[in-house]
């Protein structure tokens, strides 16, 4: 015997209670019937994909999981069990199941439940639990989304993430994937030697980025307060310390925009190691993202079928100028900004009016150069004015020891020569200061007079590095809960 395939019909009525009115009811039959609607532990259960790999006929297995189907053929009752790790059908009777009855009338699909019972292949091939005893372990009063068809509005997968997940497995498998990319990304600097440390999200001033900062007060200091943009100062003052090694995986905030490959709240990974420098973070940042892709992925060909970039190293490398004048022009750094801007709005870009021509180079390689970069690639030598925070390249004080990676069309981390020099520093930040009106970190600075070794360091923005190893086209596909637009605010502005 096996259940007919689960169609949408009056046969199989598996949305046959799928009001709320009539759910109610049936949590008020079940207490009525002695079986409480939200049930206590239901220890020594069996994960469902374990009791797959280890079929035994006849063997005895517990379990507990959501009901995703429940069919009605009349004496007995098919049902499809969930726990996240797989799906197993159950087959009831009134023969061999206690209060089938109850079983058959008063669950749904989407409710909680216990189960005992045995292993048995039906004359189909389809491996089952004969039901023998269930509990009830929570009463679902909400029917699952969009039944039959998968969860597919964008809207509802991300403001309630959790029918997502209960609706598409793949969702899960992502987030599953996400988990072990971080795991294996910290055993990795683990393994090199590398002290994981936690610094202050909350901070009187934002530094680290050129970025505006979410603010808030904190009131027993009665003090202004803005969460970090990025923790690479605090993580500068433990080089300054004595630590040679350090990382950090931490959440930054930007009050920034939203976009395919922006979030306001992120997870970036941080590291910092002295006596290195950008040479040494780029051959770490190779070394890191190929192990993790072999690990998690089991390959270093990732993404989905039809779109697989190649991690296999060496990767590129090749300076940004050299890039730009391949896009704009052998001439362009030789055009006064005039020139330049009219060349960039010939190109398709919009420029505003105000930019410099760094300015304005930088949205000629963001736009049109960054976007074609699909194989992995270092940008090097980046104009001075851009990173701050980095050492000038020793024949060219224009430009700055620096690398941004760039793979499948999105920057996925940053890395450069630390400048631990605090007179040009101070410099570097107050001309900085001066354009975002950011106030200079004193505190910083005071700590690099006591000596900053030389150093590398580097950023690896882990919510795309998760896009690229599991082919997500939007950011908010791999973040579990992504910033979205009030409810309230939305619904207002209809």
């Amino acid at each position: 015997m096996t259940a007919p395939p689960a169609q949408p019909n009056a046969a199989n009525a598996p949305d046959r209670d799928d009001s709320g009115e009539q759910r109610l009811a049936k949590r008020r039959a079940l207490e009525a019937a002695g079986f409480p609607s939200y049930g206590a532990a239901f220890p020594d259960t069996a994960m469902l994909a374990a009791v797959r790999e280890g079929f035994l006929e006849g063997a005895s297995v517990r379990a507990a999981g959501r009901l995703l189907t429940v069919r009605d053929m009349g004496k007995s009752v098919f049902a499809d069990l969930s726990d996240g790790s797989g799906r197993f059908q159950l087959y009831a009777t009134k023969g061999h199941t206690e209060a089938f009855d109850t079983f058959k009338q008063l669950l749904d699909a989407g409710d909680l439940i216990g189960v005992e019972g045995v292993l048995f292949t039906t004359r189909l091939g389809e491996r089952t639990i004969r039901l023998q005893k269930w509990t009830l372990l929570a009463k679902a009063l909400r029917p699952l989304p969009e039944k039959w068809h998968g969860l597919k509005d964008v809207e509802i997968r991300c403001r309630q993430r959790y029918l997502d997940l209960i609706a598409n497995p793949e969702v899960r498998e992502i987030f599953e994937r996400r988990s072990r990319i971080v795991r294996a990304i910290r055993e990795f600097l683990w393994a090199k030697g590398f002290c994981e440390v936690e610094t202050p999200m909350l901070q009187t001033q934002a530094g680290g980025a050129a970025a505006r900062p979410f603010k808030t007060h904190h009131t027993a200091l009665n003090a202004e307060m803005v969460l970090r943009i990025a923790p690479e100062l605090y993580l500068k003052r433990l080089l300054v310390g004595g630590f040679t090694k350090v990382f950090e995986l931490n959440r930054n905030f930007r009050n920034e925009g939203l976009s395919r490959s922006h979030n306001p709240e992120f997870t970036m990974l941080e590291v910092y190691q002295a006596w290195s420098d950008r040479a040494g973070m780029q051959a770490l940042a190779q070394e890191l993202i190929t192990s993790v892709a072999q690990k998690v992925c089991g390959a270093l060909q990732v993404g989905l079928a039809d779109n697989l970039i190649d991690l296999a190293p060496p990767w590129r490398e090749v300076p940004y100028c050299d890039l730009v004048r391949e896009k704009a022009g052998a001439d362009w750094f030789s055009l006064a900004p005039e020139a330049a801007r009219a060349r960039a709005t010939g190109l398709g870009l919009v420029m505003d009016p105000a930019w410099s021509l760094t300015q304005i180079t930088h949205e000629v390689f963001e736009k049109l150069v960054e976007r074609q970069l699909r194989r992995p690639t270092f940008v090097t030598r980046l104009p001075r004015e851009l990173v701050p925070l980095a050492k000038v390249c020793a024949d060219d004080p224009g430009v700055v020891d620096v690398f941004e990676l760039i793979i499948g069309g999105l920057e996925i981390a940053p890395g450069y020569s630390e400048l631990n020099d605090p007179g040009e520093q101070r410099r570097r930040l107050e001309e900085q200061s001066g354009a975002t009106a950011q106030k200079v970190d004193e505190d910083f600075l005071l700590a690099l007079e006591h000596g900053m070794p030389p150093a590398g360091g580097m950023g690896v923005g882990i919510d795309r590095l998760v896009m690229i190893l599991t082919g997500a086209e939007a950011i908010r596909e791999v973040i579990l809960f992504p910033q979205l637009r009030p409810k309230a605010i939305e619904e207002t502005q209809r």
